[in-house]
């Protein structure tokens, strides 16, 4: 580990020491149990690092979403978690139907980081970007639309597991899905410019 990497786990040990006290004395499981993917999929990081996948961008942009998503379900503003903030009266058709919100923000975030990652993956694992530009974006794009899918069914599970959570209705699944898809693509030209050989 070098400088730098001690740097990026001295802020990811912080801000889940300080989120999952805050969570474990509000009883608030749906979020201990995303302290958990955290710390799971942190560990993964953490044993490949030494494979170069994960360079010090992508440690900060994945270290910067999972801050998000503490501050999202635990800070309230107004009565309001900062998931459920209105930004911008796009579209307002009642209940969850809403856009813009800062869920949906973070969400487009989220999955821009993870198509950079898996564009990164994907170099790292052998694939030239210099002869498949197209393939390798588009894979980029699928990919991190991939884990967005899953990151629905961990909070699918949340729901039908506990009493009380703030995953929302089906209106707000499918705006999830459609941030999801719009940062995956966003991320996965970005990743091509960042990383492309020539």
């Amino acid at each position: 580990m070098n400088k730098s990497h001690f740097w990026i786990l001295i802020f990811n040990v912080v801000y889940l020491l300080i989120f999952g006290g805050y969570y474990l004395n509000a009883g608030n499981y749906e979020f201990m149990l995303y302290i958990g993917v955290i710390v799971i999929l942190g560990l993964f990081i953490a044993a490949n690092l030494h494979k170069g996948i994960f360079d010090n961008a992508i440690l900060w942009m994945l270290s910067i979403w999972g801050l998000l998503h503490m501050v999202g379900g635990g800070v309230r503003i107004g009565g309001n978690s900062v998931y459920s903030l209105h930004l911008i009266d796009i579209i307002d058709k009642g209940g969850q139907f809403y856009v813009l919100k800062m869920d949906q923000l973070i969400h487009f975030y989220g999955f821009f980081v993870c198509a950079v990652l898996v564009y990164k993956l994907l170099i790292a694992t052998g694939s030239d970007d210099s002869k498949s530009p197209k393939l390798m974006v588009f894979i980029a794009w699928l990919g991190s639309m991939g884990l967005g899918a899953l990151n629905e069914v961990v909070e699918f599970m949340a729901f039908i597991s506990l009493d009380k959570t703030g995953v929302g209705d089906l209106y707000n699944t499918g705006l999830d899905l459609i941030f999801n898809l719009l940062g995956a693509l966003v991320g996965a030209f970005v990743a091509r410019k960042l990383y492309q050989k020539n």
